[in-house]
C-alpha cells in the first residue's frame, strides 16, 4: 500500500502562497491608493486592478489543480465538524478569490475604465453597462466580500495555528515543509 502523503506538491505550494502574497499586496496597494492623490494614486489602482486581475486567473488555475489533485485528508483525529467547517471555509476562500476581482473587473467595465495589465496590454472589459451606478453596485459587493475574506483569512490562520500548537498534528507542515516534521 502506498504512503500517504504528508505535504502538498510544488503546485499547490506555489499556487497557495502566490496567492496568499497577492491578497497581501492588494490590501497594501489599496491602503496605498487611500493615502495619495493624483498620478501615484490612479497608478496603485491600475496596479491594483491587475494584480486582481491576476489572483483570477491563479484561483481558477489553483481550483482546476485541486480538482485534479485532491486535498491531503485531515488526520483521522480531527473531529468530523472541524473537518466540515475547514472545507467550508476553502470553498468560500475559492468562492471570494473569485468574486472579489470579477466585481472589481465588472465596476471597471461598467464604468468604461480601462484596465491595463500590468503596463503590458489592455485587459477586455466585460459587457455590461450603467455608468457609475452600475459600478458602484458592484463595488459595495466587492467591498462586502473583502471583510468577508478578512474573516476567512483570519480563521485559516487561526485553524493553522492551532493545529501547529495544540494538535500538534504536523497539519502546517504540509503547507510550509520548511517547519520540521514532528514525530
Amino acid at each position: 500500500m502506498a504512503e500517504p502523503r504528508n505535504r502538498y506538491s510544488t503546485v499547490s505550494l506555489i499556487l497557495h502562497w502566490g496567492i496568499a502574497a497577492a491578497v497581501l499586496a492588494q490590501i497594501l496597494l489599496v491602503t496605498a491608493h487611500e493615502a495619495t492623490e493624483g498620478p501615484i494614486s490612479r497608478e496603485l489602482m491600475n496596479l491594483h486592478k491587475s494584480v486582481g486581475l491576476t489572483i483570477l486567473v491563479l484561483t481558477l488555475a489553483r481550483i482546476g489543480w485541486r480538482l485534479a489533485n485532491p486535498a491531503i485528508p485531515l488526520p483521522s483525529a480531527v473531529p468530523r465538524w472541524q473537518k466540515a467547517f475547514a472545507r467550508v471555509t476553502h470553498v468560500l476562500f475559492y468562492a471570494a478569490l473569485i468574486v472579489m476581482p470579477l466585481t472589481g473587473w465588472l465596476a471597471s467595465s461598467a464604468a468604461g475604465r480601462d484596465i491595463v495589465w500590468f503596463g503590458l496590454f489592455d485587459w477586455p472589459l466585460l459587457p455590461v453597462s450603467g455608468g457609475r451606478q452600475a459600478a458602484r453596485g458592484f463595488m459595495e459587493v466587492h467591498g462586502l466580500v473583502v471583510k468577508g475574506l478578512y474573516v476567512l483569512i483570519a480563521l485559516h490562520v487561526l485553524g493553522a495555528l492551532k493545529h501547529q500548537f495544540v494538535d500538534r498534528d504536523n497539519v502546517l507542515h504540509r503547507m510550509i515543509p520548511l517547519i520540521p516534521r514532528r514525530p
